[in-house]
């Protein structure tokens, strides 16, 4: 297997609602999926929304559950001072801050917001992930 990710895909209640939300967040939808899915290029990978209960039959399990899911998606800032204009930007396009931006334990800063579907989302700048000016963070050394 080699070391990488193709698609995140998200179970929503509301695809449409959903997509609605990230494209309030600048984010472009792709012209397929008919409606059933959403999909967005997001740099070398693919970022989709499906309905929960499909995504849920797709792999043979129950949709039942909710509450923390074990999992938070990360946005990587290119400054400290941008953290909070991201929460900002999410929360007024529908998401809930979960946890305001503070100093963090590892030399950052960063804060939670939920999306509609409550997916946790980190929103952070790492003095030590520099983004390159593709968007791409690479480990150090």
């Amino acid at each position: 297997m080699e070391q990488r990710l193709s698609l995140i895909t998200l179970g929503v209640a509301d695809i449409a609602r959903s997509r609605a939300f990230y494209e309030a967040l600048g984010w472009k939808a792709s012209g397929i999926g008919g409606g059933e899915v959403a999909f967005f290029q997001a740099g070398g990978m693919i970022f989709s929304l499906f309905g929960r209960a499909d995504l849920a039959k797709d792999a043979g399990l129950s949709e039942e559950g909710a509450g923390f899911r074990g999992i938070a998606l990360a946005y990587n800032t290119r400054s400290r001072d941008d953290v909070d204009s991201v929460l900002a930007e999410m929360v007024a396009a529908g998401a809930t801050l979960v946890k305001p931006a503070a100093e963090a334990p590892w030399g950052g800063y960063s804060g939670y917001a939920a999306d509609p579907d409550g997916h946790l989302w980190e929103i952070a700048w790492n003095p030590g992930f520099p983004i390159a000016e593709d968007g791409s963070v690479n480990l150090p050394g």
